[in-house]
Order: structure tokens, then C-alpha cells, then sequence
């Protein structure tokens, strides 16, 4: 298994993933993920300052993809953690954690303070995966991100 950047050709295979993970949670829902059309070109999405797109794959193939991105709206201090997205088969490995990880890593490398990120009920794993690299529950929403259908909003304070 290997981490590394977002390359062109793996677009198409990620988008995939997404789109089936959303859809087999039941969450293929306009206000998600499922819908942006970033999802599709997330490569191109990707290569501005201080973002990044994250990606494991083993034997050429994609398992999943994590990004730090600084999404409108956020305080200057602060990044988002976006589309954090694993195919089924890979769920449950200690992936998903690496991904999230070198997301961490990233985000500390160009100065950012805090992680934020939104999620939905239905992602329990997902949910208890970020409360164990100490990401916490907020009230309400940061940022414009657009994804209304979001009702989990979580902070890790960098230290």
C-alpha cells in the first residue's frame, strides 16, 4: 500500500469510490459530496496553494482519498479536511487513518492551526475515527462549504 498525491489518471477511479460510498450509506443527496463538481476533477481541484489530495492505492489500483483544502469562509488559521473517501473493500485496514495522517502532516507543513471538517450521522466509523485523532464536536458550521446536508462539524486544534 501507497500514499501519495493525486495524479490526473486517478480521477475517474476516486470519483467512483466517493460516489459508492455516499450511495451505499444512502447519502447519494444534493447537498453532499455526491453532487460537487469538484468530485470529478479532483486532481485540477486540488493544485492551489497550500491544498492537497491524498490517495492509497496497492497494486496500481485506488482504495480511498483524503484533502486539505482551505474552503472559503474558514478563518485564515484554519483547513478543511474534504472528501475523505474509502472503497468498501478497504474499510476497517488502518487506511483510512494514514490518509487522514499525512492529511495532519500536511496541513501543520503550511502553517495551518485547525482542522476542520463535516460529516453525517450515518458515518459512525468515520465519526469515531476523528474523535480518536482528537477532533472535537462544534455547535453549528464553519466555513462556506455548500454541503447543507452536513449535521456534524468537527475542530482539531493543531498543537
Amino acid at each position: 500500500m501507497n500514499i501519495k498525491l493525486i495524479a490526473p489518471e486517478d480521477n475517474v477511479e476516486m470519483a467512483a469510490i466517493l460516489r459508492n460510498s455516499l450511495a451505499e450509506f444512502g447519502l447519494n443527496i444534493p447537498g453532499t459530496a455526491y453532487f460537487d463538481e469538484s468530485t470529478d476533477h479532483l486532481y485540477e481541484s486540488f493544485q492551489g496553494k497550500k491544498a492537497a489530495y491524498f490517495i492509497a492505492e496497492e497494486n496500481g489500483k485506488v482504495l480511498g482519498g483524503a484533502g486539505i483544502y482551505p474552503t472559503d469562509g474558514l478563518p485564515e488559521d484554519t483547513v478543511e479536511l474534504v472528501k475523505m473517501y474509502m472503497s468498501a473493500s478497504s474499510r476497517g485496514k488502518g487506511i483510512g487513518k494514514k490518509l487522514m495522517l499525512q492529511c495532519i502532516d500536511f496541513a501543520k507543513s503550511c502553517g495551518y492551526k485547525n482542522i476542520y471538517l463535516e460529516t453525517m450521522p450515518e458515518l459512525k466509523a468515520a465519526v469515531s475515527a476523528y474523535e480518536k485523532l482528537g477532533f472535537k464536536m462544534l455547535d453549528g458550521p464553519l466555513g462556506n462549504t455548500g454541503h447543507y446536508s452536513c449535521t456534524i462539524w468537527m475542530l482539531n486544534e493543531l498543537s
